[in-house]
């Protein structure tokens, strides 16, 4: 009964070839997305709210045992599907015949270790998270030929994945996100077929050099690893040729402007964290419109630009007021704790933009700055018009949002919190969403609500009423 992430549930479907990723990730997931609203309009899953900024279904029980019954030749073979998640295990269960098994999952238990060589030569899926895991013998996955998918992830004390892994030959999709490892296995080179690999929150990890030799790989999550970024380290990832989808975070600026000369990097970037980075000023380069997630977090930076990438120098220059919408991707932007930042008119060119929060960041005056956007708003560019969400706190500079009412069209949450000098807001009464599910403004000192300018009375009983 647990929430499993659509995204999560979706991979495991294309390293399990159940959904076909030989096309392209982007249109497997798509197809994955299909999949999961057939079954959710049969009532054989359930979506729920939202977790940790995913969108999540749920299993009912009695469908759950019926489907183990069903993909068990109607209970003849038990074996098939060992399914013992978050019972209190400290040891793999006994099983009567090992060559049966085909998946098996053993997530949020208390096993310590994995012993042995268990013959599994059915074995496609061993999901293992979430657990206490500490140790995997070397012979471990000696006679597992067919694994293609394998989750260790948040096992924080597993500090050692074995070179024994490079008996997965047909493993597609390996999670080592949120473990304690601190070298990536040798073996892990020898794993071909390897398309999904998560590295994502491995802090004690030091390198992930020969990663080049992965050559099929399309997913490479790397945002919260340990290891320092240098130009070997780009020029290996340069070299993946498959690679759709990278996810990375940067502390420092030669690390910053050396991911950011790599136009192959940079397009298929699709989460970005910038780190306790102190710079005169970042230029963003266009051509990252995979772009989706995009963090600033404890940094002094006093601007952000667009950017292009000189092909002859490899370095970024920054464009003034393009004539068209950039990051085209771009759906969630954080901003927090950024010390000299005084305004963000690039987000004028984010047209997808869902959810913007922008908290402590004590120099900002404007989010789009009138004077820069003059040019922009000639060419008919309209900011926020997927907008969802707003959240704005401990901004004590923070006068201006946008300095004409905006139509907000699918704005539902508006949280202003300890910004005392924006008194003008960009609303009037026919901002945001109307109806049962309507714009709310959100807000905690009566003193601010109090001081605000409304662009008219129909303005403000709207607003106030809500």
């Amino acid at each position: 009964d647990d929430l499993i992430s659509k995204k999560y549930l979706i991979d495991y479907l294309i390293g399990e070839c159940i959904i076909d990723g030989s096309e392209g990730i982007e249109r497997a997931r798509y197809k994955g997305y299909e999949i999961i609203g057939d079954l959710v309009r049969a009532s054989l899953l359930m979506e729920d709210a939202e977790q940790y900024g995913t969108e999540c279904v749920r299993m009912h029980d009695v469908v759950r045992e019926m489907a183990l019954w069903i993909a068990s030749e109607l209970g003849r073979e038990k074996e098939a599907f060992i399914v013992h998640a978050g019972v209190g295990l400290n040891k793999i269960p006994k099983v009567k015949n090992w060559n049966s098994v085909r998946r098996m999952s053993l997530m949020k238990n208390k096993i310590r270790n994995l012993a042995g060589s268990p013959e599994c030569l059915e074995l496609t899926a061993f999901l293992m998270q979430r657990g206490e895991l500490v140790n995997i013998s070397s012979k471990f996955f000696k006679s597992m030929p067919k694994l293609q998918v394998l989750d260790l992830s948040f096992n924080e004390h597993l500090t050692k994945v074995p070179d024994g892994v490079s008996d997965l030959v047909s493993l597609k999709y390996l999670n080592l996100s949120d473990t304690g490892i601190r070298h990536l296995p040798k073996g892990l080179q020898e794993l071909k077929k390897l398309i999904h690999l998560n590295l994502e929150h491995t802090l004690q990890l030091s390198s992930i050099a020969g990663i080049s030799n992965l050559h099929n790989l399309m997913i490479l999550k790397l945002a919260g690893s340990g290891f320092s970024w240098d130009r070997g380290i780009v020029e290996e990832l340069e070299t993946l040729e498959h690679l759709e989808i990278l996810t990375l975070e940067i502390h420092c600026p030669p690390h910053l402007e050396l991911f950011f000369s790599s136009l192959r990097l940079t397009s298929c970037t699709r989460f970005l964290e910038i780190l306790k980075l102190e710079s005169t000023g970042i230029a963003i380069p266009v051509t990252m419109n995979k772009l989706r997630y995009f963090i600033i977090t404890n940094c002094t930076i006093p601007e952000i630009k667009m950017g292009s990438i000189c092909n002859k120098s490899n370095m970024v220059s920054p464009i003034h007021n393009p004539s068209e919408p950039c990051f085209l991707s771009l759906s969630k932007v954080y901003i927090n704790k950024c010390r000299g930042l005084r305004e963000l008119t690039l987000l004028m060119f984010a047209s997808n933009l869902k959810e913007l929060e922008v908290r402590y960041s004590d120099q900002l005056e404007d989010i789009i700055n009138k004077e820069k956007a003059c040019e922009v708003e000639e060419s008919g560019i309209v900011p926020f018009a997927k907008l969802v969400s707003l959240y704005l706190r401990s901004l004590p500079k923070l006068k201006n949002i946008y300095w004409n009412p905006l139509r907000f069209p699918c704005l539902k949450i508006f949280n202003v919190i300890e910004c005392p000098n924006l008194k003008k807001l960009p609303l009037d009464s026919q901002s945001g969403i109307h109806g049962e599910n309507r714009l709310v403004l959100g807000y905690r000192e009566e003193s601010w609500i109090e001081g605000v300018e409304w662009e008219d009375e129909a303005t403000k009983t709207r607003f106030l009423s809500s």
